[in-house]
């Protein structure tokens, strides 16, 4: 199969086997995949991850390994998504570690994570997953909606955390895709949400959703120009300056959601949260139901942050122009 693996910071084309099934997990012929920021901190050097990227996909199972007839007809030619976090217990390990036992899988100490670590990810046209991992796509679900299920899962994750029907308003530091969705899966429970970022054009596609903006300049003097706080905040910039604005604009004894993940070190000053008393939650991975049934109730439709798709065997253009500015979510097609 077509594949493309991480080499000196750039995405080579290479031509791999067919993934080998394990017992209880299915092969999956990706239709489409996503290009995300974490692919792109891949390249440089995130996790030390040297495999096939990609952890966004919709696909149609082609196969399945160690399962009955009956599960196996369930299965083969189903539309879906999967989640990216393979536990020990999907390995046949045991015992199964103690975050497995507590049932927080996405937290498993022996796992490997789809595209990102020790696991060839959606840059293929065929990847693997265990059969727990998968969710089926409803036929009311278009391809171009359902590759988002997975960083709108992450978005959702935020409602599994904090109670934010308890909030008034809410604010998303960031204009990036997830910050988009964030800003979209926040406005289903909260009256009011504002995101504040630095590209018009990408603030424009947030007040087409109803979202109110506010611009920003994502440099130092914003901590003297923005004076608004939350008792709600979400940093989502993708960016290790973004941490100093997002303390100042959570009010004393509100919740600070941090969901930025990049390579490199961030500055933090810690004196703001014990003086404000800040809750300061990290939020990764989230509930695929949720995601899959936003987009089935039509509440959420991530489609118009779609900037352009591509065929799978131009996936290494594909990522150069997916961090050109102002672009959005580039699609790659199989």
């Amino acid at each position: 199969m077509l594949a493309f693996s991480v080499s000196a910071e750039r995405l080579k084309a290479v031509s791999k086997p067919l993934p080998k099934l394990r017992p209880g997990w299915a092969l999956i012929r990706v239709r489409l995949a996503g290009i995300c920021n974490t692919d792109v901190e891949i390249l440089r050097g995130y996790h030390a991850f040297r495999g096939t990227p990609g952890h966004e996909f919709v696909g149609e199972v082609a196969d399945v390994q160690g399962v009955s007839g009956a599960l196996t007809k369930k299965w083969l030619g189903r539309r879906v998504v999967g989640e990216i976090n393979v536990s020990c217990s999907a390995y046949g390990y045991r015992p199964v570690c103690a975050f497995c036992r507590r049932g927080w899988k996405t937290h498993c100490s022996r796992r490997t994570v789809l595209g990102i670590v020790a696991h060839d990810g959606a840059f293929a046209e065929y990847l693997a997953l265990p059969l727990e991992n998968l969710h089926v796509v409803p036929d009311s679900v278009s391809d171009e909606q359902a590759v988002f299920a997975e960083p709108l899962a992450a978005a959702s994750e935020i409602l599994e955390q904090v109670h934010a029907k308890q909030f008034r308003e809410a604010a998303v530091l960031g204009d990036g895709k997830l910050a988009q969705l964030i800003a979209l899966v926040l406005s289903t429970a909260v009256p009011r949400v504002a995101m504040y970022g630095k590209y018009e054009r990408k603030l424009a596609l947030a007040r087409r959703a109803g979202i109110l903006t506010k611009k920003v300049r994502g440099e130092a003097s914003d901590l003297k120009r923005v004076k608004e706080s939350y008792g709600l905040l979400v940093e989502a910039t993708g960016s290790p300056t973004g941490f100093a604005l997002a303390q100042q604009m959570t009010e004393p004894r509100g919740t600070l959601v941090l969901k930025s993940t990049f390579h490199g070190a961030a500055r933090i000053e810690t004196w703001p949260i014990v003086v404000k008393e800040l809750t300061v939650l990290g939020s990764r991975c989230g509930p695929f139901r949720r995601a899959i049934a936003l987009l089935g109730s039509g509440k959420v439709d991530p489609t118009a942050l779609i900037t352009r798709t591509f065929p799978m065997k131009e996936a290494a253009g594909a990522i150069r122009f997916a961090q050109k500015s102002g672009v959005m979510k580039v699609l790659l097609k199989a």
